[in-house]
């Protein structure tokens, strides 16, 4: 057996090569003091990489595949292009030809061929054509520092190819220990599976179907000469773009076969008279990123990237660690939703975005089923695509208009300031004072466009969306609960953004720092102004989806999960930690709500929209249109799917978006509005995902919800240390603001008239002058609330519900958040005193994927 060769034979053998080589690849004599130099720094570089004289193809970067529901693939994820293959599973001709052609020596040398290295030497001192000696051994292990060891770093790739003795002896040394510990059959499948081609095309597997469309099993004599034959120099052998050459060197390997005795020669006759056989156009070569997904999955594997980072795992992880990822998406619900947004607004349709979301509770969790707009993932901004996830992100930055008065109503309904069957005070217009004021402060206008009754039914109101009464139903609850409610529900990130739909700017370098607008999180900056309700900040369109799955799913949150499983490269499951599923609000909550939104489709703002698609399902949805018709919205749910679907100017100079379709930007007077535009790709897209499934009924409201009860001393008080730190002048003068690049602000389904965030037509009399419209009192009893403790530090948050009458139960979640951070609570909202309740608390460091 090789391992029992003496070693003092094998060491010979590294000597004798290392003087041939040097002799090779040097015309003069080297000084002895620089092969010493050059020795000791292969030697440094080196380091742990030849320890135990192994090189293991587990850390060769492999391909990962993000498969859709069914388990088609919907994009690849690379760095190098490679599809491993076992020993058995690549063609005997695929092994005959790459032995014959590169090292016929292979399974009686010892990881380097003396013989080899010594007729090399001779034939390039006569002066003839260079000739490689190099054994499969030694040439895996420079690919292997290349294309593994050293891939991101080109320094050290070009120490790797280095004409020098110190490389040569290097490699020679790690080839010999290499061959000693590991099997022949496994060197040269390593070998196979990572040798380069044209292309960044990366080992016999993806060579295979590439050029082929074959496994490689499946290759024939000429075609495995053909990849034999690319080695040596994949450029100039290129079938596509050498021809002549590629066909010339492959019918030299097929020489070789023969004179090695792997093949017959009338055998090679016929292998030789075969014409190349390549796919056409080719290499056949998937893109290695999210941007080659079909136009119905780019956002979609975008945000599974994002999602997997949130969870521990790094881009180089992901582009080289071979993974499965299985998905939720469903290809039937995408295509059919795509097919509905590109009718409403064509791809490359000049500065109109239609986002849509679709989202399922189910399983334990709530599955993303898909995300789609008219644009397409992409870099081409003629073709109407976009870097940007325009559906994950909070890119909307006009708004959802009057849907977020559900946030208002589902504070108020937990609170008891009103109950399913009250009756809100509604005058065509009004004045509000914020909540926080001083001698500069004005009141902020609202006026509702067209005729409402005065007082109107909660019900009612959620259906045809007057501003006056919700504005006024928000400033008694106060901001903070209705903030609050947002986050609970869903808008996470969202609130998370400053009112610019981005990250908060801190740097104080940036002029835009010293800017509330810029510098805080929308959950900050939002506290002392009316206007949240009226949908006037940037907002997520998956986002709002999920908002509709937590009441669909009676009050239970769960983050927006595009994975069902992630499977390593050796078939064994990824352990991942997703964050835990919240109760955020009761279910008899829930269910109010559902059933206060069940009337939009029938009597309310998309009634006539779903007239016009034949839409005849108990639903649930609620329509929002900003001022300018700059953004139109539309959040609904059906039959267990939960969705969103927004239109938004996107482009440079936004303007009103104008009815279609297609929808387009213009002067059109009243310009478009959520139940005209936003609604019907619900109704078209719907219709074809539920074909003839059962209508599944809303709920009926909650008794305990039916009658308001007062407020007092609960989670909405307006005094709220959120407020603390903002001044009395901005809390104020915001109102007179417009928003830099914006138009938005306070809009309903109906076109609001009200002034946006208040302008030149507001009361200008000192300390906010104006009135509000007041709710009648109730009885003296109040819901209860468990305290909100998310953000709190554990111990804090520990006393705070103690107190409070709840047990705690502390679950410890691995989060960059600090360490002992609450980043989530389980139930919250009206919560029975004496309830155990969940407390999520960070461990302070980022989770790590378990193998």
């Amino acid at each position: 057996m090789r391992a029992q060769i003496p070693l003092l034979r094998t060491l010979g053998a590294v000597v004798l090569s290392g003087v041939l080589l040097a002799a090779m690849v040097s015309p003069v004599v080297i000084g002895l003091g620089v092969l010493a130099n050059q020795l000791v720094d292969s030697a440094h570089r080196a380091g742990n990489t030849v320890a135990d004289a192994r090189l293991t193809a587990d850390r060769m970067p492999l391909t990962t595949t993000v498969l859709d529901r069914t388990g088609k693939p919907l994009a690849y994820l690379y760095d190098q292009y490679r599809l491993p293959a076992t020993f058995d599973q690549i063609a005997d001709s695929m092994k005959a030809a790459i032995i014959s052609i590169e090292d016929r020596r292979f399974y009686q040398d010892n990881g380097i061929d003396p013989v080899a290295t010594l007729r090399a030497a001779l034939h390039n001192s006569s002066g003839g054509s260079l000739q490689g000696a190099s054994t499969i051994t030694q040439q895996y292990v420079k690919n292997y520092l290349i294309n593994v060891v050293d891939r991101g770093d080109p320094a050290d790739q070009a120490a790797d190819r280095a004409d020098t003795v110190a490389r040569k002896l290097r490699e020679a040394e790690m080839a010999v220990r290499l061959d000693r510990n590991t099997s022949k059959n496994d060197i040269l499948t390593g070998y196979l599976n990572l040798i380069e081609f044209a292309g960044n095309i990366y080992g016999v597997g993806a060579a295979s179907a590439a050029y082929f469309h074959a496994t490689p099993a499946q290759l024939t004599v000429p075609q495995a000469a053909l990849l034999a034959g690319m080695v040596n120099n994949p450029n100039l052998y290129n079938p596509y773009t050498h021809p002549a050459q590629a066909l010339s060197r492959r019918n030299l390997v097929i020489d070789t076969m023969v004179s090695t005795g792997s093949l017959q020669p009338a055998a090679a006759t016929v292998a030789k008279a075969a014409p190349m056989e390549v796919v056409p156009n080719g290499p056949d070569v998937p893109g290695g990123t999210c941007y080659s997904a079909a136009p119905d999955a780019g956002f979609f594997c975008d945000y599974v990237v994002s999602y997997l980072r949130g969870l521990g795992f790094t881009s180089d992880q992901l582009n080289t660690g071979g993974y499965t990822i299985a998905t939720t998406m469903d290809p039937v619900a995408a295509a059919a939703i795509k097919s509905a947004v590109e009718h409403n607004v064509p791809t490359a349709q000049d500065g109109v975005a239609n986002t849509f979301a679709l989202v399922k509770p189910q399983d334990g969790g709530h599955q993303v089923l898909a995300m789609v707009a008219n644009r397409n993932l992409g870099t081409d901004g003629s073709a109407g695509e976009t870097v940007t996830n325009i559906v994950a992100r909070p890119s909307n930055v006009f708004g959802a208009g009057s849907s977020f008065k559900i946030f208002t109503t589902a504070a108020a309904l937990e609170q008891g300031t009103v109950g399913f069957d009250s009756e809100l005070p509604n005058p065509n217009s009004d004045c509000f004072n914020p909540p926080v004021v001083n001698r500069y402060t004005h009141c902020y206008p609202v006026s509702n466009d067209g005729n409402y009754g005065d007082p109107i039914s909660l019900q009612s109101a959620l259906a045809t969306s007057p501003n006056v009464a919700f504005v006024a139903l928000e400033a008694k609850v106060g901001m903070p609960a209705v903030l609050r409610m947002a986050d609970r529900l869903g808008l996470r990130q969202s609130l998370r953004s400053n009112d610019a739909g981005g990250t908060p700017i801190t740097d104080p370098g940036n002029p835009l720092s010293k800017n509330p607008q810029y510098n805080q999180p929308q959950s900050k900056y939002f506290q002392n102004l009316l206007s949240f309700t009226l949908g006037v900040s940037p907002v997520s369109t998956l986002e709002m989806a999920n908002v509709s799955a937590t009441l669909v799913d009676h009050g239970n949150w769960c983050p927006p999960s595009p994975v069902l499983s992630v499977t390593g490269r050796d078939g064994r499951p990824v352990a991942i930690t997703q964050q835990p599923c919240e109760q955020a609000i009761s279910p008899g909550l829930a269910d109010t709500l559902m059933a206060g939104l069940s009337k939009d489709t029938t009597a309310g703002t998309s009634a006539a929209a779903a007239s016009a698609a034949r839409w005849t399902r108990p639903d649930i949805g609620k329509t929002g249109t900003t001022n300018d018709s700059e953004s139109v919205a539309f959040v609904g749910g059906v039959n267990g799917y939960s969705a969103s679907s927004m239109l938004f100017a996107d482009g440079p100079h936004p303007r009103t978006l104008c009815p279609g379709p297609p929808v387009h930007l213009g002067d059109c007077g009243h310009g478009a509005f959520g139940g005209t535009v936003a609604a019907p790709p619900y109704f078209k897209a719907m219709s074809q995902i539920l074909g003839s499934q059962p209508n599944q009924p809303i709920p009926a409201p909650d008794p305990e919800y039916v009658t308001g009860v007062a407020q007092q001393g609960s989670d909405g008080d307006n005094a709220d240390d959120d407020n603390s730190d903002q001044s009395d002048d901005q809390n104020c003068k915001h109102h007179h603001k417009k928003k830099k690049k914006k138009k938005h602000d306070n809009g309903d389904d109906e076109s609001d008239n009200s002034d946006d965030n208040g302008d030149d037509n507001s009361d200008d009399n000192g300390d906010c002058g104006g009135h509000s419209v007041a709710l009648p009192d109730g009885p003296v009893l109040q819901h209860v609330i468990a305290p909100y403790t998310v953000g709190e530090q554990d111990t804090q948050a520990n006393q705070d519900l103690s107190q409070a009458g709840y047990p705690v139960r502390a679950v410890t979640l691995a989060s960059a958040a600090p360490k002992g951070q609450v980043i989530g609570q389980s139930p919250q909202g009206n919560v029975p005193q004496g309830t155990p309740v969940t407390v999520y608390t960070s461990t302070g460091t980022a989770p790590v994927p378990t193998y």
